[in-house]
């Protein structure tokens, strides 16, 4: 599969669509969400053109990956949740309905979440 540089990740990247900003570095952006489904619902993206975690895990480089470890954290304790609790969320690929080509992690927090069930 190819990178899209048109998804709307890249296209936030480039400055073509605004994104309220929540923390920035070299190689990590992250923002709120406009479809916000918890109180803190944060977007965290590396600013590198990986599709999914399964591509950003094996071509990023180590100060890539951990630039996107520590960004999580950044942001969790920059909103105010680290203490309380977040979830932080991955799709990859179409089985697990990832919708923007763009590797991403939501983050989630700001209330109770309640528990997490395999499918059945």
């Amino acid at each position: 599969m190819t990178y899209d540089y048109t998804n709307v990740f890249a296209r936030i990247l480039k400055g073509e669509i605004s994104a309220e900003k929540v923390y920035e570095d070299e190689h990590v952006l992250a923002f709120h969400d406009i479809g916000k489904l918890t109180p803190v619902h944060v977007l965290v993206i590396p600013k590198g053109a990986y599709i999914s975690i399964d591509d950003f895990s094996e071509r990023a480089s180590d100060a890539e990956l951990a630039a996107y470890i520590r960004a999580v954290g950044a942001v969790a304790r920059k909103l105010g949740v680290a203490g309380t609790g977040y979830r932080v969320v991955t799709n990859c690929g179409a089985d697990a309905n990832q919708e923007v080509l763009h590797f991403h992690s939501h983050i989630f927090g700001g209330r109770k979440l309640g528990g997490v069930r395999p499918p059945h």
